[in-house]
């Protein structure tokens, strides 16, 4: 029984993946099959199943908690029409996304869903003032049936995980509603690779099978190894990280000898297209050759015995063929993020020999249109909790006069960067609070925009706590510490050499730093070392700066080894507690705050 198409655009046709193999033509195909494989949905006889049977895959990730549509950039794919521009789509929601993939699944008994990781953390308020509570309640709602964790997973802990897993109300702020405990996920969190120190044993279930009518398909679920680098040092203290590639292997020779041959590997980590149109075919002009990074390597060194990789961590759409060690093409997929694109993959089942025939497959990625009707279920979820945050959420912060871009910037220096980089550094520039002379804010952190436009009844140009909350939702402590001035330079050109060589972590700085990024260097000498000045000032190698920054970065998050050698650490307010601060004291009504200009950093290209 084939899929049966549903009204989405850019339906990819079934893959040829035998053109990749060598197969030159249609009969080549044919007798590269398993015998009767080509047979589908005939039968072999009255009574008798079919041989094989089409299996759909549904698929997203990096959800982060987003229930209702995000907005600005952030709620938006990039499409390429058949002239060849780029039309921006709004989409995302989990109103939308329940109806898109209920619409999906219509016509396809054999249908199972999955997610690639980041399901929750680094959360809007609505989900992440209740500890996530909301976005597993709706993943429930969604019929989930397995989900690899993610690095964001990790944020409040190995113990908080569990209880989003198992259930149970939380254990400071106890239960939200009255006569209510929360029941946890209805599906399984998977976490092959990441270990209890102490025993050695996965903190969570490193795989499930899920079984229809004697169906089989084995999922094993994986976060990026190098998740300790990315996550507060408390999130994942007393765990251990191992290697993707080894762990999934492991595992897939384990299912394999249960009888299990069909197997799709959850992987928290991604790759980057060479477009950021979710319908870019970057199997052009060959199988994978238009996506790099991180999961290139990964898929080419998984065992063929997974047919077919589910990914994420980027925030990119693709959907790919990558080969496998034997060179066989495998299928390699992202949904962007934020719930605004799903992935429909079918993978053809063969009865006898329990496994995907390879050649069959097909994946397409499709829009979580805003076009489409709400799922009321989800709607009345959303509503519930806006209910009870709606003390905090709509409360005004501060106003601004324009969209204040940051995780919608590509550029390196971001006008939220500066904006959040400036409100630390006035907060602990007194000496009674730190004594601050330079603030240096992550990229990463920057969740979101400020978008001028309403998102409620508050009015255009007003910054509610809830949008606040958005931008800055892990609520990380500010730390002062004292550096080097040597130390100093060298954590700048830590942004572009080290581990992040090969993907630039730029960081956001206060004013009156300023500096020379050549981008046609490589490595460390792309940060220009003559032309960084502090107030004007070249910095002295062996004078002694303090520096604010927040606690994951004086922990040595993202690669920042420099900066997690501070010493003289002073603990101060929140990040978001500071950011709330200077918009108030730095706008009103009549006199909002602009967009701050991004002169800091001088790129060459």
């Amino acid at each position: 029984m084939s899929a049966t198409p549903h009204p989405q655009k850019n339906r990819a046709p079934r893959r040829v993946l035998a053109a990749a193999a060598g197969l030159a033509t249609v009969g080549a195909l044919v007798a590269a099959m398993p015998a009767d494989a080509h047979d589908r949905g005939h039968g072999h006889g009255p009574g008798h199943p079919s041989r094989t049977v089409d299996v759909q895959l549904l698929s997203f990730n990096d959800l982060h908690g987003n229930l209702e549509p995000p907005a600005g950039s952030a709620g938006t794919v990039s499409e390429t029409q058949a002239d060849g521009t780029v039309k921006s789509v709004p989409a995302g929601g989990v109103e939308y996304l329940a109806t898109s993939l209920r619409t999906a699944r219509k016509g396809n008994p054999y249908s199972v869903t999955a997610a690639g990781g980041d399901m929750v953390g680094a959360s809007p308020l609505l989900s992440g003032l209740f500890h996530d509570e909301p976005t597993i309640e709706a993943l429930n709602g969604l019929d989930l049936d397995v989900t690899a964790v993610g690095n964001h997973e990790f944020d409040e802990g190995a113990t908080e995980l569990a209880r989003l897993q198992n259930g149970g109300c939380h254990p400071v702020e106890g239960c939200y509603e009255k006569g209510k405990k929360f029941k946890g996920a209805d599906f399984p969190y998977l976490a092959a690779n990441v270990t209890d120190e102490k025993t050695g044993k996965p903190v969570l279930k490193p795989y499930t099978v899920w079984e229809k009518n004697g169906v089989k398909i084995g999922f094993i679920g994986v976060t990026l190894e190098g998740t300790p680098n990315i996550v507060t040092a408390n999130g994942v203290k007393g765990l251990k990280f191992h290697d993707e590639i080894e762990t999934v292997n492991k595992y897939a020779k384990e299912l394999d000898r249960q009888g299990v041959k069909s197997i799709v590997a959850l992987i928290h980590e991604g790759g980057a297209p060479a477009s950021s149109s979710y319908n870019y075919d970057c199997d052009s002009p060959g199988a994978g050759d238009g996506i790099s990074g991180p999961i290139t390597d990964i898929a080419k060194g998984i065992t063929p015995k997974v047919d077919a990789l589910v990914t994420g961590h980027t925030h990119q759409a693709y959907v790919c063929t990558v080969p496998d060690p034997s060179g066989k093409p495998r299928m390699v997929t992202s949904a962007s993020s934020f719930g605004k694109l799903y992935t429909d993959t079918t993978l053809t089942y063969d009865r006898r020999t329990k496994d995907i025939v390879r050649t069959s497959v097909e994946s397409a990625n499709h829009v979580v249109s805003r076009d489409q009707a709400k799922a009321t279920d989800m709607t009345a979820l959303i509503a519930r909790w806006n209910t009870l945050a709606a003390p905090v959420a709509g409360r005004p912060q501060g106003f601004i006069s324009a969209d204040i871009n940051g995780r919608g910037s590509t550029s390196p220096e971001k006008p939220l960067g500066n904006l959040i980089a400036d409100a630390q550094l006035e907060g602990l520039a007194p000496e009674d609070k730190g004594g601050a002379v330079v603030a240096f804010m992550n990229p990463g952190g920057i969740r979101s925009d400020l978008v001028y436009a309403a998102s409620g009844s508050e009015g255009d140009g007003v910054v509610t706590y809830g949008e606040a909350f958005t931008v800055q939702p892990f609520t990380n402590m500010m730390n002062v510490v004292d550096l080097t001035g040597a130390q100093l330079v060298a954590a700048l050109q830590q942004q572009v050499s080290g581990s992040n060589q090969a993907s630039p972590k730029i960081l956001q700085v206060s004013k009156g730093l300023t500096y020379t990024l050549d981008m046609t260097k490589s490595g460390a000498e792309r940060v220009v070392a003559d032309t960084i000045r502090l107030n004007g000032e070249a910095i002295d190698p062996a004078k002694t700066y303090r520096v604010a920054m927040n606690e994951f970065l004086a922990g040595g998050g993202d690669g920042f080894a420099a900066l997690g050698a501070g010493t003289n650490k002073l603990v101060g307010p929140s990040d978001l507690d500071l950011f709330n601060t200077y918009l108030a004291a730095h706008s009103t009504a009549a006199a909002p705050l602009d967009p701050p200009a991004t002169d800091r950093i001088t790129v060459v290209r």
